[in-house]
């Protein structure tokens, strides 16, 4: 299971800098909704990490369905944390990362 990010180049760098292989650019020429449905397509990504901002840009039924995926728990960095995070998490991953 591994993780990967959606967003333009200055998010998902440190993200590469660390070690995550795999990223989904967004820029002028791929959008957001392109991106995460590629990365939606890749079946061994178990946690992806998106933009808040890009977030906020997905269509309000892409991001219902992605709030509500288990594989692969998608995380937007900067928003609130909803109530079923942890328990995405822990199913996705089988681990409970709060304790």
């Amino acid at each position: 299971m591994e993780i990967g990010v959606v967003g333009d180049d200055m998010f998902t760098i440190g993200f590469r800098l660390v070690g995550i292989e795999k990223w989904f650019t967004v820029n002028e020429e791929n959008t957001v909704d392109s991106a995460v449905n590629t990365a939606l397509q890749d079946k061994d990504l178990g946690i992806l990490v998106i933009h808040d901002k890009d977030w906020n840009t997905l269509d309000s039924s892409v991001r219902r369905k992605l709030s509500n995926s288990v594989k692969p728990t998608v995380i937007a960095i900067g928003s609130e944390v909803d109530e079923g995070l942890r328990d995405r998490i822990k199913t996705a991953i089988g681990v409970d990362l709060w304790n």
